[in-house]
Protein backbone atom coordinates (compact mmCIF):
# COMPACT_ATOMS: atom_id res chain seq x y z
CA UNK A 1 0.00 0.00 0.00
CA UNK A 2 2.87 2.22 0.56
CA UNK A 3 4.47 2.19 -2.70
CA UNK A 4 1.10 2.42 -4.44
CA UNK A 5 0.20 5.84 -2.28
CA UNK A 6 3.87 6.75 -3.08
CA UNK A 7 3.16 5.79 -7.25
CA UNK A 8 -0.46 7.14 -7.35
CA UNK A 9 -1.89 8.88 -4.40
CA UNK A 10 -4.64 7.49 -2.38
CA UNK A 11 -6.81 7.78 -5.21
CA UNK A 12 -5.26 5.76 -7.42
CA UNK A 13 -3.79 3.34 -4.88
CA UNK A 14 -6.86 1.12 -5.81
CA UNK A 15 -7.10 -2.13 -3.94
CA UNK A 16 -6.49 -3.88 -7.44
CA UNK A 17 -2.99 -2.16 -7.65
CA UNK A 18 -2.01 -3.36 -4.11
CA UNK A 19 -3.21 -6.66 -4.28
CA UNK A 20 -1.16 -6.88 -7.39
CA UNK A 21 2.24 -5.52 -5.85
CA UNK A 22 1.74 -7.84 -2.86
CA UNK A 23 0.60 -10.44 -5.16
CA UNK A 24 -2.20 -11.63 -2.90
CA UNK A 25 -5.85 -11.35 -3.94
CA UNK A 26 -8.10 -8.36 -3.94
CA UNK A 27 -10.91 -10.26 -1.85
CA UNK A 28 -8.10 -11.19 0.88
CA UNK A 29 -7.04 -7.38 1.11
CA UNK A 30 -11.02 -6.99 1.61
CA UNK A 31 -11.15 -9.86 4.27
CA UNK A 32 -9.19 -8.53 6.37
CA UNK A 33 -8.76 -4.52 6.30
CA UNK A 34 -12.57 -4.06 4.55
CA UNK A 35 -11.38 -0.71 3.36
CA UNK A 36 -8.45 1.26 1.85
CA UNK A 37 -9.16 3.34 4.73
CA UNK A 38 -8.72 1.02 7.23
CA UNK A 39 -5.17 -0.38 5.14
CA UNK A 40 -3.75 2.88 5.14
CA UNK A 41 -4.01 2.74 8.38
CA UNK A 42 -2.47 -0.40 9.58
CA UNK A 43 0.14 0.26 6.86
CA UNK A 44 0.62 3.36 9.25
CA UNK A 45 1.01 1.71 12.51
CA UNK A 46 3.23 -0.89 11.57
CA UNK A 47 5.53 2.17 9.76
CA UNK A 48 5.58 3.37 13.51
CA UNK A 49 6.26 0.39 14.84
CA UNK A 50 8.96 -0.67 11.84
CA UNK A 51 10.66 3.39 12.73
CA UNK A 52 10.46 3.17 16.25
CA UNK A 53 12.30 -0.73 16.72
CA UNK A 54 15.24 0.62 13.85
CA UNK A 55 15.32 3.98 15.75
CA UNK A 56 15.85 2.24 19.51
CA UNK A 57 18.33 -0.22 17.60
CA UNK A 58 20.82 2.65 16.09
CA UNK A 59 21.01 5.10 19.49
CA UNK A 60 20.72 2.14 21.88
CA UNK A 61 24.68 1.67 21.78
CA UNK A 62 25.10 5.99 21.23
CA UNK A 63 27.45 6.99 24.26
CA UNK A 64 27.72 10.99 23.07
CA UNK A 65 26.02 13.26 21.68
CA UNK A 66 27.46 13.61 18.07
CA UNK A 67 26.55 9.44 18.22
CA UNK A 68 23.32 10.38 18.56
CA UNK A 69 23.02 12.76 16.06
CA UNK A 70 24.95 10.22 13.81
CA UNK A 71 22.45 7.69 14.47
CA UNK A 72 19.20 9.85 14.02
CA UNK A 73 20.74 10.91 10.66
CA UNK A 74 21.97 7.68 9.66
CA UNK A 75 18.48 5.97 9.98
CA UNK A 76 17.01 8.99 8.21
CA UNK A 77 19.24 8.30 5.36
CA UNK A 78 18.15 5.16 4.93
CA UNK A 79 14.80 6.04 4.79
CA UNK A 80 15.12 8.77 2.31
CA UNK A 81 17.30 5.97 0.09
CA UNK A 82 15.06 2.85 1.25
CA UNK A 83 11.85 3.84 2.23
CA UNK A 84 11.17 7.30 0.45
CA UNK A 85 7.10 5.87 0.43
CA UNK A 86 6.91 6.67 4.00
CA UNK A 87 7.38 10.45 3.65
CA UNK A 88 4.16 10.39 0.86
CA UNK A 89 2.16 8.06 2.34
CA UNK A 90 2.17 10.86 5.82
CA UNK A 91 1.40 13.63 2.88
CA UNK A 92 -1.14 11.73 1.47
CA UNK A 93 -2.91 10.78 4.97
CA UNK A 94 -2.56 14.22 6.07
CA UNK A 95 -4.34 15.17 3.17
CA UNK A 96 -7.37 12.58 3.37
CA UNK A 97 -7.43 13.16 6.67
CA UNK A 98 -8.90 16.53 6.57
CA UNK A 99 -12.16 14.75 4.63
CA UNK A 100 -11.55 11.70 7.17
CA UNK A 101 -11.63 12.16 11.03
CA UNK A 102 -10.54 8.34 11.53
CA UNK A 103 -7.53 9.02 9.42
CA UNK A 104 -6.78 12.06 11.47
CA UNK A 105 -6.88 10.74 14.42
CA UNK A 106 -4.77 8.19 13.40
CA UNK A 107 -2.15 10.58 12.07
CA UNK A 108 -2.41 12.40 15.09
CA UNK A 109 -1.56 8.98 17.01
CA UNK A 110 1.39 8.32 15.40
CA UNK A 111 3.02 11.46 15.82
CA UNK A 112 1.96 10.99 19.61
CA UNK A 113 3.98 7.70 19.42
CA UNK A 114 6.81 9.01 17.40
CA UNK A 115 7.08 12.05 19.98
CA UNK A 116 6.78 10.17 23.09
CA UNK A 117 9.26 6.94 22.10
CA UNK A 118 11.83 9.92 20.68
CA UNK A 119 11.30 11.64 23.93
CA UNK A 120 11.51 8.93 26.25
CA UNK A 121 14.54 7.83 24.25
CA UNK A 122 16.07 11.25 24.48
CA UNK A 123 15.45 11.25 28.51
CA UNK A 124 16.83 8.03 28.91
CA UNK A 125 20.53 9.58 27.23
CA UNK A 126 20.06 11.72 29.47
CA UNK A 127 19.89 10.15 32.51
CA UNK A 128 23.14 8.14 31.02
CA UNK A 129 24.78 11.52 30.98
CA UNK A 130 25.00 11.52 26.82
CA UNK A 131 23.59 14.45 26.47
CA UNK A 132 21.27 17.39 28.04
CA UNK A 133 18.78 18.55 26.51
CA UNK A 134 18.10 22.49 26.41
CA UNK A 135 14.41 22.25 26.83
CA UNK A 136 11.39 19.77 27.63
CA UNK A 137 12.12 16.73 25.98
CA UNK A 138 8.67 15.94 23.96
CA UNK A 139 9.11 19.47 22.53
CA UNK A 140 12.77 18.61 21.36
CA UNK A 141 11.65 15.30 19.82
CA UNK A 142 8.41 16.80 18.27
CA UNK A 143 10.80 19.78 16.73
CA UNK A 144 13.43 16.93 15.82
CA UNK A 145 10.43 14.98 14.23
CA UNK A 146 9.25 18.24 12.20
CA UNK A 147 12.59 19.25 11.14
CA UNK A 148 13.14 15.37 9.85
CA UNK A 149 9.47 15.38 8.13
CA UNK A 150 9.79 18.68 6.44
CA UNK A 151 13.49 18.10 4.97
CA UNK A 152 12.57 14.76 4.14
CA UNK A 153 9.45 16.42 2.05
CA UNK A 154 11.90 18.29 0.53
CA UNK A 155 13.90 16.03 -0.62
CA UNK A 156 11.38 13.77 -2.26
CA UNK A 157 9.88 16.42 -4.02
CA UNK A 158 13.88 17.90 -5.17
CA UNK A 159 15.76 15.22 -5.14
CA UNK A 160 17.80 16.54 -7.88
CA UNK A 161 19.08 19.33 -5.43
CA UNK A 162 21.78 19.58 -3.19
CA UNK A 163 20.55 18.84 0.46
CA UNK A 164 23.82 18.50 2.03
CA UNK A 165 23.65 21.95 3.91
CA UNK A 166 20.54 21.48 4.63
CA UNK A 167 21.20 18.46 6.42
CA UNK A 168 24.19 19.92 8.21
CA UNK A 169 22.55 22.89 9.21
CA UNK A 170 19.64 20.21 10.84
CA UNK A 171 22.61 18.13 12.90
CA UNK A 172 23.53 21.50 14.07
CA UNK A 173 20.68 22.72 15.43
CA UNK A 174 19.67 18.85 16.61
CA UNK A 175 23.55 19.64 18.71
CA UNK A 176 22.00 22.62 20.41
CA UNK A 177 18.90 20.70 21.61
CA UNK A 178 20.86 17.90 22.53
CA UNK A 179 23.46 20.56 24.64
CA UNK A 180 23.20 22.74 27.07
CA UNK A 181 26.65 23.91 27.66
Amino acid sequence: MREAVAEYGIAGATFERVSARAEVSRGLLHYHFGTKERLLIEVLRRDVELRIEALDRAIAPASTVDEVLGAMLARFENLIENEPGVFSLIVELYTAGRQNEDIRRELAAHYERNRQHLADLLRGKEREGVLSMRFQSDAVASTLISMSDGIAIQIVTDPDRNHDRTLATAVEVGRFLLTND
